[in-house]
């Protein structure tokens, strides 16, 4: 069953982020650049979007390189806090709720797969510190 939990972690994780990487691909990144303008970041390093919210979510959900996948991820979600919500950290919404909670939730979910792996069912079979 853990690794059943595992494979529905990857998968809600990389498949719900994946929608995202699927909109920057097809609609382009230029909100993306207009707040790295704004926060005085080269223009260059929003491309690193792409890397972020697709290719690491589909190599999540395949199990390849599931850790290092993860990490990137997480390290999007950091960055898109500073970058495009840092006003809003804490902050509550309507209800009650976190303003950020949905990037928390990538976050979070992204630092468990670092920490837990990717379990038994993933294409990437390899054990060791990039896999297990």
């Amino acid at each position: 069953m853990e690794n059943l939990g595992k494979l529905l972690l990857r998968l809600s994780v990389g498949g719900l982020m994946l929608l995202y990487g699927f909109h920057k691909l097809f609609h382009g990144i230029a909100g993306v650049k207009y707040l790295f303008n704004q926060a005085g970041l080269p223009s260059f390093l929003t491309y690193g979007v792409y890397l972020g919210e697709f290719v690491a979510p589909l190599l999540i959900i395949l199990g390849i390189y599931t850790r290092v996948s993860a990490f990137v991820l997480a390290g999007t979600m950091l960055v898109a806090m500073m970058v495009g919500h840092a006003a809003d950290i804490f902050k509550l919404n309507s209800h009650g709720g976190s303003s950020i909670d949905q990037l928390l939730l990538f976050l979070f979910g992204a630092l468990v797969i670092v920490l837990i792996g990717p379990g038994k069912y993933r294409l990437g079979k390899k054990q060791g510190l990039l896999q297990e």
